[in-house]
């Protein structure tokens, strides 16, 4: 049984990530999530009466709280999802982005270890922190990220993530902080955020509304579905090597037209319209946005080979999941634009 303590564990991948946990394992989670627009306690509704579960308010930014939640939990594992993530919000306005993402996880690294120094003799201690494939910048029609491409990213949410990837990489050589960090493809699954390409997708076909899709669809990314994140992180967590870089992919590569047109057909199937009209007529091209990496892929072969992970989810399986979940889940998205998010962004900003 372990202690763990997750930042970010109200956003999307995070809380996947502590529902699995609680689920399937004996572990013990302290989830700290400050509660930003993409954060979300209804993710949790499932688990929160949990013994094992514990939600605390707060900002990784906040040192002092950090220090005081460390040392009041004595956790054995960190794990840090805490992050701005949208590269649209990102160019618009990219203070947060530099505050949260890389201030924060200074100031929580920097906290711990000071606390791992206290508890050196307890060698399953672990700072995990989940990154992005983004960091590597764009690849053309052939090649994929490995563990060793270099560093190039086009956004100011993507150098973000590349700069807290140097902090944590630093903290382990400097240090000997034990660390590992993992770089992720695109995630897809229950309790995305509706900004984000899939979902916003989903709901506005729902909502009979266009489906903006960026340039001409071309943008190329690796798909994963967020359960098999989730698996991957744990299987990192309990068999990945201290000071090393895991790339986790889907091995799901898809054009973003090619996504819109897979939920169109399947929703005319499952949702048809009273018009009989396809969703595929609602598709409208828009503007490209500054900056748009063209292909993104993900080479998982270290992770498979070493810690013996694989996606269990082909993208038509996982897709056809997570439109079912949307579906039936539509009071938890309605909450979302509703309470939540500024209602007349959902149609502009569709970050894949």
């Amino acid at each position: 049984m372990k202690n763990i303590l997750v930042t970010g564990g109200a956003g999307f991948i995070g809380s996947n990530f502590i529902i699995k946990q609680i689920n399937e394992t004996e572990n013990i989670i302290i989830n700290y999530d400050k509660l930003t627009y993409a954060g979300n306690l209804e993710n949790l509704d499932e688990v929160e009466n949990n013994t094992r579960y514990k939600f605390i308010n707060g900002d990784i930014c906040d040192q002092k709280r950090i220090k005081a939640i460390i040392e009041r939990f004595k956790p054995n594992v960190i794990i840090n999802f805490a992050a701005e993530s949208h590269v649209d919000r990102s160019i618009d306005g990219p203070d947060q982005f530099i505050e949260t993402n890389i201030v924060g996880t200074y100031i929580i690294l920097n906290q711990a270890l000071k606390y791992y120094e206290k508890i050196k003799s307890n060698k399953d201690f672990r700072f995990i922190h989940i990154s992005t494939d983004e960091v590597f910048g764009s690849l053309k029609n052939t090649g994929y990220f490995t563990e060793k491409t270099p560093y190039d990213p086009s956004s100011p949410y993507s150098a973000s993530k590349a700069s807290s990837d140097h902090l944590v990489r630093a903290w382990f050589r400097t240090y000997g902080f034990p660390t590992i960090i993992t770089n992720c493809s695109n995630n897809y699954g229950s309790f995305q955020f509706p900004e984000k390409l899939i979902p916003l997708m989903i709901i506005n076909c729902l909502k009979n509304k266009p489906l903006p899709v960026y340039g001409t669809g071309t943008n190329i990314r690796d798909w994963l579905f967020v359960e098999d994140h989730c698996d991957a992180i744990n299987t990192v967590l309990n068999k990945g090597r201290i000071g090393e870089t895991y790339n986790i992919g889907g091995n799901n590569e898809k054009t973003n037209i090619e996504i819109v047109h897979m939920i169109c057909d399947t929703l005319d199937k499952l949702k048809p319209q009273k018009s009989g009209k396809s969703y595929r007529e609602n598709v409208a091209f828009v503007k490209d946005r500054p900056g748009h990496d063209f292909r993104y892929a993900i080479n998982a072969t270290k992770i498979q080979k070493e810690l013996g992970w694989f996606p269990k989810e082909s993208f038509e399986s996982g897709i056809a999941k997570t439109i079912k979940w949307y579906l039936s889940n539509k009071k938890w998205w309605e909450n979302i634009i509703n309470k939540k998010y500024q209602q007349q962004r959902l149609g502009v900003y569709n970050n894949d």
